[in-house]
């Protein structure tokens, strides 16, 4: 099949200068990707039936010819923008040809390669490993269960190093539990016994269509009326009862893809699978795929619906990325093999604006009601208004660097050293944007257009990967309304214009208030009991009252108080939430400081905060004679 993909101007320096990618060894190098077919096809045989043990059982055969041969495995994941494959959870690794066990060495400088020597009068070689998922959380998320699996074949796959992923095509085949339901964007050709047999696609397709399966399943038609490109959403659940999604609920899910079918004018898919996880047992997830999505949330997203909040904007945001991400892309993201590196510079667009195109359909299509949808924009503009006094050094261009320092690990002081924040920051660079545009049209044109112009190109294509570059977004922008859109953005991202703008240029304006808005308090975790003291202490403390979070340069913070701490006593009263607001409370006004005992380790002490301005929790409301462009914005397109 043609292929066309913008290559990055800095990828042959990475191929020939990279090291640490391309190292000579004892048995040779790694050889650099190159745009030319692999002979033959692979088979890939999953055996995941070892439910007990969850362990995925994997066998490859692999056409090769007699020489050196240097084998993959998968470091730079697709969305995760960062090198987290899941090498360390591959054993049991062997190699064979004739029949006969070959030896194989790791290069020391790119341990996810393998170099085997195939002996003369072999036509291929088989390779055998066990894929060990975690079997509790501590160890990663938890992909096998008693009722469902997570397959990822990027996980449970070598590929041959020299080639593009999309030159390299594969024969997928899947042995499932007795009586399990599959969900994949893949097409199945035949089935023998409980082992179904896949489409061949290339390596590139194969990884970017996961698998979820389970005992308990529900297919649930999404395609709008008059759609020729069907979208489903697959449920598996812990039990049947979970599955129990009301007419009402299931349209609004259907009108989300309606208006994002509006929204960007095309589609680069032949059909769309939703992948749905309902467990309590199975690890929560989204990572965006271009035919599909992986998605978890807790077994009550049908059952526990309440109908003032909605639901999330998971399935938003993660549908969103099959146009931004996935079918456009960065061009410094595209790679032509999951062993080159990835650059980050322009997440703030890839999850940024997706982030606020998931918000935008989670309202538009009532997933998220109006007055909770702005309840929740409220707390994305408080963040970027007190709540993140790391900006005073880092920027959030900076932040796009942050999954491959970080790799989402916890952090003891999130508001000070910062983190993903091109998600969120991201969210409110664009509302500016939107603002800004249906101000300077009188409501002619909006954002809306941008995603058409941008995302809405080449209807129906999905086999290529169209990249963009910062120019080419501003050049969008300046298409559809011309301004300084370089500076404006620039400013933005490098930190020298603050980030809730868009707020006020909407008409709207951050207010606080002595109690959580009603987004805020419906949506607060009951399993997670705690409560939110950021903008009036500076912390976050959970219902043991350990303190998960503390804001830098707060009252809290500037009392000596750290990270997790533990709140004992308020005031001499053993500590309970409302205790403490109470005590919030009373001090407002006064000179009489709240008083904390608190533990650290074996070692207890009292601390004095000295605050004294109440509870504050944020809300929007109206700026009265200036137009409202927020409203429009959340409304469904007719």
């Amino acid at each position: 099949m043609i292929r066309q993909c913008l290559l990055p101007l800095a990828l042959p320096l990475l191929m020939a200068g990279s090291a640490g990618a391309y190292a000579q060894n004892a048995s040779g190098a790694v050889q650099p990707p190159q745009d030319v077919p692999y002979p033959g096809t692979i088979r890939l045989e999953v055996d995941a039936t070892n439910l007990s043990q969850r362990i995925f059982k994997i066998r490859e055969t692999i056409p090769a010819t007699p020489g050196e041969l240097t084998l993959l495995y998968p470091m730079w994941i697709p969305g995760g923008h960062t090198p987290r494959g899941a090498l360390d959870k591959v054993a049991g690794i062997t190699f064979k040809a004739n029949g006969q066990k070959l030896e194989w060495k790791r290069d020391p400088l790119n341990v996810a390669a393998f170099h085997i020597t195939v002996p003369a009068g072999a036509s291929e070689i088989v390779a055998e490993f066990d894929f060990l998922t975690p079997t509790t959380g501590a160890q990663g998320r938890v992909v096998m269960t008693p009722n469902m699996l997570n397959l990822q074949f990027i996980s449970t796959a070598l590929y041959p190093a020299g080639h593009y992923m999309h030159q390299i095509m594969v024969d997928p085949r899947v042995t499932y539990p007795a009586g399990w339901t599959a969900f994949t964007a893949l097409s199945e050709q035949g089935r023998t016994g409980n082992t179904v047999n896949y489409e061949d696609v290339p390596f590139d397709i194969l990884v970017d269509s996961p698998v979820y399966a389970g005992r308990y399943t529900r297919q649930i038609d999404l395609t709008p009326n008059g759609s020729q490109r069907p979208v489903h959403l697959g449920v598996v659940a812990d039990a049947p009862k979970y599955l129990e999604a009301k007419p009402d609920q299931i349209a609004i899910h259907k009108t989300m893809v309606e208006q994002a079918f509006k929204l960007f004018g095309a589609q680069h898919f032949d059909h769309y699978q939703f992948l749905f996880s309902l467990s309590d047992q199975m690890g929560g997830n989204g990572l965006e795929h271009q035919r599909s999505s992986e998605n978890g949330t807790g077994t009550d997203y049908f059952t526990g619906w309440k109908d003032k909040v909605g639901f999330s904007d998971l399935l938003a945001h993660e549908f969103t990325h099959s146009w931004n991400g996935k079918y456009r892309r960065p061009a410094d993201l595209w790679v032509p093999n999951l062993n080159v590196p990835m650059q980050d510079s322009l997440l703030w667009v890839y999850e940024g604006q997706t982030q606020y195109w998931g918000n935008v359909l989670a309202a538009r299509s009532g997933m998220r009601p109006l007055p909770a949808s702005i309840d929740a924009l409220a707390l994305v503009a408080a963040t970027y208004a007190e709540n993140r006094p790391g900006l005073s050094w880092r920027n959030v261009q900076d932040t796009t660097n942050d999954p491959i320092i970080a790799s989402r690990a916890p952090l003891a002081y999130r508001n000070y050293q910062m983190s993903e924040d091109y998600y969120s920051a991201g969210q409110m660079i664009w509302l500016e944007a939107d603002a800004l545009i249906r101000s300077k049209t009188g409501g002619k044109k909006s954002l809306d257009d941008f995603a058409h112009a941008f995302f809405g190109v080449n209807d129906g294509e999905w086999k290529v990967q169209n990249t963009y570059t910062f120019d080419d977004v501003v050049a969008t922008l300046n298409a559809v309304y011309p301004y300084d859109w370089k500076t404006f953005l620039r400013d933005r991202l490098d930190g020298r214009v603050g980030l809730t703008g868009g707020i006020e240029a909407s008409g709207w304006r951050l207010v606080f208030k002595d109690s959580p808005n009603p987004y805020a308090k419906g949506s607060a975790s009951p399993r997670w009991g705690g409560a939110d003291f950021v903008y009036s202490l500076g912390l976050s403390i959970g219902k043991d009252g350990v303190i998960s979070d503390v804001r830098w340069d707060s009252p809290a913070f500037n009392a000596g108080i750290g990270s997790g701490t533990t709140v004992v006593a308020v005031n001499g009263q053993a500590y309970a939430q409302d205790v403490l607001e109470e005590a919030v409370k009373a001090a407002k006004g006064t000179t009489t400081a709240i008083e904390l005992l608190v533990k650290e380790f074996d070692r207890y002490r009292t601390i004095r905060i000295d605050y004294h301005g109440g509870l504050r929790y944020p809300y929007l409301e109206r700026i009265e004679g200036k137009p409202d462009y927020l409203t429009p914005i959340l409304t469904a397109r007719k």
